[in-house]
């Protein structure tokens, strides 16, 4: 990949990116893959009582990926997408969230049980029978971490959210369109919550914009929702009443079927700063420049005093799958789909779910 042996300058202060084929740009990341690559793969020795179907199951035997991290006590807390029945389709599959913790944020040791799943609860709903997708996880201020994750019920796909004080107990919230808008948006399908956050003192903590916590959310586009306590969400909307959406599809370029959010966006002086998840076409509008269907990760600035406004966008992706086992596995279209994105030992750590089926890693020096 043209992207993967950038060279890459940077401080606390000042983020940038330089690379030989791309302009430089104050407010860019760039990243290297590790060479100890896929970090985390499916594992079938892992046994949970579902209370559901009240059997045990091997919650990790089909795929682990699409992670979420964060930094607590000098050590990297992943938070993980695993799936159970490898003989079922695409989308066929018992999603659950596992935990798992490194002291160099490569190595990892899983936690026995899955943290936050499907139960016979009034969530269940929304959870079962396709489980709980794709977190992404942040700090507030007074050290509380939120959960932003897909309920998956085989019919919508709504954005939920949970808390948590040690990130092993969560407390689920619901889908986190339920009370606003008079429901208005309580059934359309919504996904990838992305709250903004800026550098504190080495950590990445939730930051609240005008009073109030700000989310990129979506699949097909990028839209905005705000919040007071960040678990209950009022989308953005245009002046019709309808979701405004802050960013788009690119056709003929790498984004050209979807803009997705990835990890938590990073508030700096030059603008919020919003890792994605771009998609190409299958078909017309397509860009030749990846293949069809691939996922690769790109980058877009939006105002800082004014969220909703895109400023720029870097032209072409700066992580894509190349990697023999990112061509491969449950999506074979290739996928580097970002999700997680932590500051640990002076860098930046990047995680992201492969192939719909393993865990990857990539890191700013």
């Amino acid at each position: 990949m043209l992207f993967k042996k950038c060279i890459t300058l940077a401080s606390l202060a000042v983020l940038i990116f330089s690379c030989q084929s791309q302009p430089k740009e104050k407010w860019l990341l760039g990243f290297e893959k590790t060479d100890i690559n896929p970090i985390m793969r499916a594992d079938s020795s892992f046994v949970f009582h579902d209370p559901i179907t009240d059997t045990l199951v091997q919650w990790q035997k089909a795929d682990v990926f699409n992670p979420a991290a964060i930094v607590k006590n000098d050590t990297v807390f992943m938070l993980f997408r695993a799936e159970d029945n490898p003989n079922a389709i695409l989308g066929g599959r018992t999603s659950r969230i596992g935990l798992a913790y490194s002291l160099d944020g490569i190595t990892f040791t899983k936690y026995p049980e899955p943290v936050l799943f499907p139960t016979n609860d009034e969530f269940n709903q929304w959870d079962y029978p396709g489980g709980i997708e794709d977190p992404r996880v942040v700090e507030t201020a007074d050290g509380t971490y939120i959960m932003l994750y897909t309920s998956w019920n085989k019919d919508v796909a709504r954005l939920s959210s949970a808390y948590s004080k040690d990130l092993k107990t969560w407390v689920k919230n619901g889908p986190v369109f339920q009370k606003s808008n008079k429901g208005k948006f309580l059934n359309i399908w919504s996904k990838s919550g992305s709250m903004v956050t800026e550098l504190v003192d080495g950590r990445l903590i939730a930051k609240k914009i005008n009073g109030k916590f700000v989310m990129y959310w979506g699949e097909l586009f990028v839209n905005m929702a705000t919040s007071k306590d960040g678990l209950n969400w009022e989308p953005t909307l245009d002046e019709n009443g309808e979701l405004l959406h802050s960013f788009t599809p690119t056709l003929n370029e790498f984004d050209s079927h979807l803009t997705e959010p990835g990890p938590p966006a990073l508030y700096t002086e030059h603008g919020i700063l919003l890792l994605y998840n771009g998609k190409n076409l299958s078909d017309e509008g397509a860009t030749n420049k990846v293949p069809k269907g691939t996922y690769c990760g790109g980058q877009v600035l939006f105002d800082k005093n004014n969220p909703s406004k895109m400023l720029d966008r870097l032209a072409e992706p700066f992580i894509c799958p190349d990697l023999p086992h990112e061509i491969s596995g449950q999506y074979a279209a290739g996928t580097t789909f970002i999700e997680g994105l932590v500051y640990f030992k002076n860098k930046w750590f990047l995680y992201y779910g492969t192939a719909d089926s393993m865990v990857g890693l990539a890191i700013k020096e």
